[in-house]
């Protein structure tokens, strides 16, 4: 079991008055509720750099990043002390009309450090309503340029983009999205880099980015009429983890370039060193158009989003008052100054601790565990870009056969490694491995034994008809 902290529990009474009104009141995200209430709910109470704290003092290694978004650990002096200074400024005020220090100076820290040509930083709230930005900006970019016929975006399937209608639209997970088609705007879809389960039913050593490619022939179908492409860069992450292959990030931008059609990449899960640089794009020298982030951006304080675009798209805006150029999108909380000095932190933090300096070692142990877990006669792929995996858990290692959804293999797999003391969450059967960036290699060791070893404790079980519940 994992270890106790004293410091950090709750009593009896407490504890079981908290999930009562967790039951009669909360309505979790992305949660089956007639399963929820039959389980005894983890509830954490507190966090120390690598890991999380429950209401009864036990300590988790948090192997998923509170999902994906912390980067430098829980209860960073640095972050914690940037928030409460600038609390004894002030919490929050418009940046309609007005503007804010810890905005402006984010703004240039974030052009700084992005890929060329990204010179204007629109904030917003989650990752989600970034992507919403990115859209809302390209559509009426061409409208704006006097080619309002560029009404089409090309999209990847399994694509996530979040959860708002409009980067709904451009995602393509039929679990989540299918209930909302008719809700949505149309797109053209392109096949995901899913080499394990081709689209195309090709192999990987001869397909020759056959996917990629197929983003430019929907962009010579629909020569003229597409606003932007948008992809998630080397890793569609809520898609199950997959890892596109080298150069298909590349041949998207250069087939965007060559139809004269925006290019907006969603980093909101790949940015800030997750995949062993700042940015997924810098592994092939790729400047997007416009670019999505959140997530990492404040360490995961807060919640925060910025959307960088190129000067050319912000110069489209640009004109008299009453020439409907105005770009009328914002969020109450945009650019909060809590967040923005969270992340200017956060920021200072990879200089300091020269984080993505000390990744190369991680990736590489991560990489010796994946090869050895992909050996297990339970998993079917490992993917890997830089500090993200997934380790995809299949029925049948020959045919590539996939459990059945029901049998919820991923969760129970996830479920299971908390009696050792590791926290992670699964995307179907794929289970995800995204820690901090700050985990020591103790750590990361530890995180991939106890998948290996939940696996292998599990999946006899559930072959076997008696696994019960989520135990």
């Amino acid at each position: 079991m994992p270890p106790l902290d004293d410091s950090h529990t709750l009593s009896p009474a407490d504890r079981d008055r908290l999930v009562a009104l967790d039951r009669a009141h909360v309505w979790h995200p992305f949660t089956q509720h007639a399963l929820w209430n039959e389980v005894d709910p983890l509830i954490i109470v507190a966090g120390d750099g690598e890991y999380l704290i429950d209401a009864d003092g036990r300590r988790y290694l948090d192997g998923h990043s509170s999902l994906w978004c912390n980067v430098h650990g829980h209860r960073r002096p640095e972050i914690d002390r940037a928030i409460i200074e600038q609390l004894g400024r002030i919490a929050h005020s418009t940046q309609l009309g007005l503007a804010s220090p810890p905005a402006i100076e984010l703004a240039q820290r974030l052009v700084e450090i992005a890929p060329p040509g990204l010179t204007r930083v629109f904030f917003s709230d989650d990752g989600s309503t970034s992507v919403e930005v990115a859209a809302k900006l390209a559509y009426a970019y061409w409208h704006h340029r006097g080619q309002p016929q560029r009404d089409r975006f090309i999209n990847l399937s399994l694509a996530y983009h979040g959860d708002t209608i409009g980067s709904v639209s451009l995602g393509g997970i039929d679990l989540f999205h299918r209930l909302y088609r008719p809700l949505l705007f149309p797109t053209l879809p392109a096949p995901t880099p899913y080499c394990y389960r081709c689209p195309l039913g090709l192999s990987p050593d001869s397909c020759g980015l056959a996917c990629a490619d197929e983003v430019g022939r929907l962009l010579e179908q629909h020569a003229g009429r597409v606003a932007a492409v948008v992809i998630e860069p080397l890793v569609q992450c809520a898609g199950g983890i997959i890892t596109a292959p080298p150069g298909h990030l590349a041949r998207i931008r250069e087939a965007c370039t060559r139809h004269n059609t925006l290019l907006i990449a969603d980093e909101v899960a790949t940015g800030f060193g997750r995949t062993g640089r700042m940015f997924a794009c810098d592994h092939e020298r790729v400047a997007p158009d416009l670019l999505c982030l959140s997530k990492g951006l404040t360490g995961g304080y807060l919640p925060l989003a910025v959307t960088l675009a190129t000067e050319e798209i912000y110069a489209a805006f640009l004109g008299p008052i009453d020439s409907g150029r105005t770009f009328y999108h914002g969020h109450t909380f945009t650019g909060n100054p809590l967040g923005c000095v969270a992340a200017l932190a956060s920021l200072d933090i990879f200089a300091a601790d020269r984080t993505l300096e000390h990744l190369p070692t991680l990736i590489e142990s991560l990489a010796v565990h994946l090869a050895r877990l992909a050996r297990n006669p339970h998993v079917g792929d490992v993917r890997q870009w830089g500090l993200i995996a997934g380790v995809e858990i299949v029925r049948d290692k020959a045919t590539r056969e996939a459990f059945p959804y029901a049998r919820q293999v991923g969760a129970r797999v996830c479920h299971h490694a908390r009696r050792y003391g590791v926290i992670l969450r699964p995307l179907a059967d794929t289970i995800v491995i995204m820690p901090p960036l700050c985990i020591t290699p103790a750590n990361l060791d530890h995180l991939l034994l106890t998948v290996e070893r939940c696996i292998n404790e599990v999946l006899p079980a559930i072959e076997t008809g008696t696994a019960d519940g989520l135990e």
